[in-house]
């Protein structure tokens, strides 16, 4: 094996490191970490006995002692064992995951018939741990008779199956897509399985990333982080520490539902924290505020309910109150008026002032969702309570001025939890919202921050740049500093409606906005730049305009250069509307169907044009460009530019940023536009021309260490120099890497007149990284992976490109050999162009003739030692074109045998190895398996099955073990995949 193997690299340390009884490490604040471990292993053979062979979900006898353990009294053997039948016969689906973890949550109960009552089973017992029984195995082989998977690691707590770890080596090109695109395929072949499980963890020896089942996403993978940053054997214990597993999946997941579809989510690292750190604090009898900042986009709104589900549960808290103040865009999401779903039953969503006053007088318990307005004016010391929490979102603003009074007077006793997407700004250090939440915390007064840049550095949000439009379209800077940055009244601006009445009073500045020659200059611009940048991207842009008047302006504009269906306005409705301004309004199902079209790939529309909607709250991770044209600065910039920091990674399509196009000059000058500590806002946007500075970079990396290659060759010979220099896996990997970091940046620059200089130089590099794909990867098709700019790109240099971008691909047939022999390509060429024609036949042939596998995996195996230089050029070709020979050989003899595919399949197994009766042997195995008609999908015929052959080639001399092997291989080539694919 080598030494990045991913069995002895990846899947052995972390059965090793998990079986420690505890570890026990420093932290960085100086206190001592202890960690509990203690997993039992559970070797792949035992394990397969105990859950009953390959079709077993779960190691029965240990289930059924464990549920009778935890449920003294009511629960038998009988009981067990009819609990342990139904969840094996739960919807292989999301539907019967979310069963499972009801199971596991202890909220699922059996009728106990001598009780006459319902009793709720208890599966994990998360008090005392150590009643529970914590295994772990390998290699964890499961079947559903039509497909068979093997998982890399299984952990199992009281005998159910609950995460799911797929490794592999670090020196693989994308060792952590791999494994993902693994976890995926087990989603489709074996769902009976992934029913069960709860957790997924990708691991490549260097990094650590976990998600939810049937959550598959791209932006619902996180890396683990744990507070020790101690390296790999850190990060394994830290996650499998079993307390923490046991709050993972019984805390940490949300099954919620929206537009009646299920959904599942997991916590990021900095979410699980913040949850832990404010039921802390809810217990702490000397302190009643915290202040949580998560930058926006970094799912506060989940850390809310998830916090808000644990109080409740809780019975520290005696059976409290929990208040959760949101906006009305919350409100609308649909998942606060369906909060059952996530598992809270007693909810009561406000409707107006009157009842929220009839909820604390009738001393209500459970959850209470509000906005923060229907406290208007309510009396002091409605409720004295100690055991009431009020959670605040968009603390910042929501408990300004009187209505904080009124909230604190109404609930003096409470413990206030404000969220905040935005930093407290200079302005409010020692007032505001800093008193109302942050005082318990000085100096800067968070009980937990996550800021911008550990956020782009997590990948939880991706970075944002700016650029400025064409100078003719920007408004004078001494206006926009007079009626607007230098305002003291615009400092510390937290709110939109806020700042709309600023910006009433600028009469000049929105004149000039709102002038009808910029108006119409902007809209072909937009137009343009969206056709030309973002829409060949397959993403989506919010166009921002002064006000609403100016927003039906742009529309009126912006249909004379795109189709109509293309954009659509989102703005609120007002009594003296004029005509032209009224004939864009919106029903409320009229704009509820734009919103969810919006976040949709492929539908219309593609743009919004709005001013005050949508702007806060509004999450479509589609959305990639703003167009800004309404002067914005501080909390409200911020959230609004947040609108657009979502990752986004669906078809193919990765967002790697969002992009803010500024026509009126806001971040000429950052330090104005957001006033906060500048350690809380790094990296919050930067302008693009670093990027351009960055693909220059690049490229003459790019020129000096790959272009070189091919400069002085000739064009046919350039492939043959490039397959030669990159023969070495650790030299193509490097330039993989190197070139999907330049695609990226020439897909967010493209296509920008910058780039003129560069494009037959990154046309040519593209066609080496095509070539290198082509013939080094199985399987592997390249123009999926290029963007539409770069595919474009391509095109259009076909005729005078330095190299051509593919190899010759031969039909195999009895001219093979001839056309290769006439072929002008070099022997380096001829080897790869033999190699993926026979892979070619292989993957379109082999279900006719499918010993043409054997043939492939000789093929396979032959580059595998020219790759590695252990056979020449001339002895790999020479192979090759005996494997040729040896294809159609077999395809004419299985022709002419008349017999069945197995029974030839079978035959030339056994000539192999050198068996001389390999005929006879064949024909009468062919007849045994006969009476076995589902040996692919019953375990006991397949075992039977097994038994005939063995009887049959028993007397032939050969051992055990290679029978089994023959056995195997034999399978494997019928049913055409290999389980460890």
């Amino acid at each position: 094996m080598g030494l990045g193997d991913e069995k002895y690299s990846a899947q052995d340390p972390i059965i090793k490191y998990v079986q420690e009884e505890s570890a026990e490490y420093g932290s960085s604040e100086g206190s001592k970490v202890f960690l509990n471990l203690g997993w039992e292993y559970v070797k792949p053979d035992e394990a397969l006995r105990l859950k009953g062979g390959e079709k077993g979900l779960i190691f029965k006898d240990v289930f059924i002692k464990q549920l009778q353990k935890l449920n003294p009294g009511f629960m038998d053997h009988l009981s067990a064992e009819k609990i342990l039948k139904d969840l094996e016969r739960i919807p292989p689906n999301i539907q019967g995951n979310l069963i499972i973890w009801e199971f596991l949550k202890g909220l699922k109960t059996i009728f106990v018939p001598n009780e006459k009552r319902e009793r709720n089973v208890t599966f994990l017992d998360t008090y005392e741990i150590d009643r529970n029984i914590f295994q772990v195995t390998d290699e964890f082989t499961f079947t559903n008779g039509s497909e068979t998977i093997r998982a890399d690691v299984v952990f199992l707590i009281n005998g159910v199956p609950f995460i799911l770890i797929e490794t592999k080596a670090p020196h693989r090109t994308d060792p952590l897509n791999e494994a993902y695109k693994q976890v995926k395929r087990y989603h489709q072949e074996a769902p009976e399985l992934l029913a069960i499980l709860q957790i997924f963890g990708l691991i490549d020896v260097i990094r650590f990333y976990y998600g939810a089942t049937w959550n598959l996403s791209g932006g619902s993978l996180f890396e683990w982080k744990d507070e020790l940053d101690q390296g790999y054997e850190t990060l394994i214990k830290t996650f499998f520490d079993r307390k923490r597993v046991i709050k993972i999946l019984t805390d940490f997941i949300l099954f919620t539902k929206q537009d009646e579809e299920l959904k599942k989510v997991v916590l990021r690292p900095h979410q699980m924290k913040a949850v832990d750190k404010i039921i802390e604090r809810a217990k702490d009898p000397s302190k009643q505020r915290g202040l949580i900042w998560h930058t926006q986009g970094s799912g506060k709104t989940y850390t809310m309910i998830v916090t808000a589900k644990k109080i409740i549960e809780d019975p520290f808290f005696e059976n409290p109150t929990v208040i959760m103040l949101v906006d009305r865009n919350e409100l609308e999401s649909q998942l606060f008026s369906n909060l059952k779903s996530v598992g809270i039953e007693n909810v009561e969503v406000v409707e107006s002032k009157k009842h929220l006053r009839q909820l604390l007088k009738t001393d209500k318990r459970g959850l209470i969702v509000s906005m923060i307005h229907k406290f208007d004016n309510i009396p002091a010391d409605l409720n004295l309570r100690k055991n009431i929490f009020v959670l605040v979102d968009e603390a910042h603003r929501s408990t300004g001025g009187k209505l904080g009074t009124f909230l604190e007077g109404a609930l003096p006793n409470a413990t206030y939890i404000g969220f905040t997407g935005t930093p407290i700004d200079k302005t409010n250090y020692g007032k505001g919202t800093f008193v109302t939440f942050g005082k318990d915390d000085p100096p800067k007064g968070y009980l937990d921050k996550y800021s911008i840049s550990e956020s782009i550095k997590d990948g939880t949000t991706v970075p944002l740049y700016y650029t400025f439009a064409p100078n003719k379209m920007m408004i004078e800077k001494d206006v926009l500093e007079k009626e607007f940055l230098t305002l003291a009244e615009t400092q510390g601006v937290s709110d939109v409606e806020e700042l709309n009445k600023v910006l009433e009073k600028a009469v000049k500045l929105k004149n000039m906005l709102k002038n009808n020659d910029r108006v119409q200059l902007i809209s072909k611009f937009v137009a343009k730049h969206f056709k030309e940048f973002i829409e060949p991207m397959g993403f989506k842009a919010f166009l921002v305009a002064v006000d609403r008047e100016a927003c039906a302006l742009y529309k009126e504009e912006l249909d004379k250069h795109l189709p109509p269906e293309y954009s659509k306005v989102v703005y609120s409705q007002s009594q003296n509307d004029p005509p032209q301004m009224t004939k864009y309004y919106l029903s409320e199902m009229e704009e509820k169907k734009v919103r969810e079209n919006f976040k949709k790939p492929g539908e219309l529309p593609k743009i919004l044009i709005v001013t005050e909607k949508l702007l806060t709250g509004f999450d479509a991770p589609i959305l990639y460009c703003m167009y800004l044209d309404k002067p914005m600065r501080d909390h409200v910039l911020l959230q609004a530019i947040a609108r657009i920091n979502r990752p986004y990674k669906k078809e193919e399509k990765d967002k790697k940023n969002g992009l803010v196009v500024d026509f009126v000059g806001i971040f000429n000058n950052l330090e104005k536009a957001l006033a906060f500590d500048s350690e809380d806002i790094e990296g919050v946007i930067e302008d693009i021309e670093l990027l351009k500075e960055e693909f220059a970079q690049q490229m003459e990396i790019g020129k000096e260490k790959y272009l070189s290659i091919v400069a002085k060759k000739d064009r046919d010979k350039s492939v043959d120099a490039i397959l030669e220099y990159f023969m070495d896996e650790e030299k193509r990997n490097e330039f993989f890497v190197y070139y999907k970091k330049l695609s990226g940046l020439y897909e967010i620059l493209s296509p920008d007149k910058f780039l003129k200089k560069y494009l037959q130089d990154y046309d040519t590099l593209s066609r080496m990284y095509k070539i290198l794909k082509n013939a080094y990867e199985k399987g592997v098709s390249v123009d999926e992976e290029f963007t539409e700019k770069t595919k474009k790109l391509i095109q259009k240099y076909t005729k005078n490109s330095k190299i051509k971008d593919t190899l010759e691909v031969f039909v195999i047939d009895e001219y093979t050999l001839k056309r290769i022999e006439e072929s002008n390509a070099s022997d380096v060429e001829k080897v790869f162009n033999l190699y993926k024609s026979i892979e070619k036949t292989v993957e379109e042939e082999s279900v006719e003739y499918p010993i043409l596998i054997t043939i492939g995996e000789k093929a396979e195996n032959l580059l595998f030692l020219y790759k590695n230089r252990q056979k020449s050029t001339e002895e790999t070709l020479n192979g090759l074109k005996n494997l040729v020979q040896e294809t159609n050989d077999k395809k004419k003899a299985q022709k002419e045998s008349g017999k069945s595919a197995a029974f030839f399949t079978l035959k030339e197994l056994l000539k192999d190895e050198s068996i001389d009766d390999a005929e006879d042997i064949a024909e009468e195995f062919e007849k045994k398996k006969e009476t076995y008609p589902l040996w692919d999908k019953d375990e006991v015929q397949k075992r039977k099955m097994r038994q005939e052959f063995y009887k049959l080639l028993g007397p032939k001399g050969l051992k055990g073990e290679k029978i089994k092997q023959l056995f195997e291989k034999y399978l494997y080539i019928l049913k055409g995949r290999d389980v460890n694919d």
